[in-house]
């Protein structure tokens, strides 16, 4: 009963802004986005559904050459039969949870010899269930959070960032639910893991995690940006939040416009900011709550906490 209320309140504070009542009230006031990725190299995770998917094909669009990075072959090859411009988009097939499995992923990325100029770390995933990868992570924790990492930083230390290069995260609305902890958002223990809280504590360390990059490699590292895109009706959302799609259905955000302030930021790539989170193309303060503010850890924290999981 305490959580269905918390859930009420939280989705009730939220409705207008994260919705599409939201986003097309804030869109009346906004120029006309029309971007120019020419000579640009993307690479976008989750490239096959959803957000992911629409990133990639306005990216391809816009003249970027964009590396689609996914799970399935089955799905990557369904973005290309459905992509105005296949020549302009790269699949690539990993599995994010796998270490080993974006170590090589680096390496294809790397034998193209094209700077990456914009890396969107968009995959994650919701687990009711805990399971574990092979290398003993929890699957949910080394989707959301450390592949993210491992390939950013693989990317950064061979050098495979362009000199004007910018990362862009996909958090998520529901990081304001969470503070940043550790430990706990990595457990592989059943009695300790909840599919929804996981997921939270992932968002808000993505938000720690931009922060804690732009933080430890300044000016000699690409610009690293955190935004969520408000409630979208996505595949994730259908498979994991069965009963918030059924209700707010009529009102949920379409994936172009999830991956508007994504778009947004490629092209105008603004001044860089130790806090702060990204939504509906305005920085946005990344605590909603007074709770989420009280955590023991920090961004170099989080790093630390990340570079562990390698030893």
């Amino acid at each position: 009963m305490k959580r269905t209320i918390g859930s009420l309140l939280f989705y009730g504070r939220f409705l207008t802004s994260f919705s599409a009542i939201g986003f097309r009230r804030r869109a009346s006031g906004w120029d006309a986005l029309e971007p120019d990725f020419h000579d640009q190299t993307w690479v976008v995770t989750g490239a096959t559904g959803g957000i992911g998917k629409a990133i990639t094909l306005r990216a391809a669009q816009a003249g970027a050459s964009v590396i689609a990075v996914g799970r399935s072959t089955e799905k990557l090859d369904q973005l290309i039969d459905s992509a105005p411009a296949v020549e302009a988009i790269t699949t690539a097939q990993a599995d994010l949870a796998s270490i080993p499995e974006i170590g090589r992923l680096a390496d294809f990325i790397q034998s193209l010899q094209s700077p990456v100029d914009v890396l969107v770390n968009n995959v994650g995933v919701l687990l009711d269930d805990l399971t574990t990868t092979t290398e003993g992570h929890q699957t949910a924790f080394a989707t959301n959070i450390l592949g993210h990492y491992e390939l950013s930083r693989l990317l950064q230390e061979r050098g495979l960032f362009s000199a004007s290069a910018c990362i862009i995260e996909m958090s998520s609305g529901g990081m304001y639910g969470a503070p940043l902890q550790l430990a706990p958002m990595a457990t592989t223990r059943p009695d300790e893991y909840d599919g929804m809280e996981a997921y939270a504590m992932h968002k808000r360390a993505q938000v720690a995690l931009a922060e804690g990059l732009n933080r430890q490699w300044g000016d000699s590292g690409p610009a690293c940006y955190v935004m969520h895109p408000g409630w979208v009706d996505t595949e994730g959302v259908r498979t994991a939040l069965p009963l918030f799609r059924k209700t707010l259905k009529s009102v949920l955000r379409d994936a172009d416009q999830g991956a508007d302030t994504a778009i947004w930021l490629a092209e105008n790539r603004p001044r860089r900011e130790p806090h702060g989170i990204w939504f509906d193309r305005e920085r946005r303060d990344e605590h909603a709550f007074s709770f989420t503010r009280k955590s023991a850890h920090g961004p170099a924290d989080l790093l630390q906490f990340l570079r562990d999981q390698f030893h």
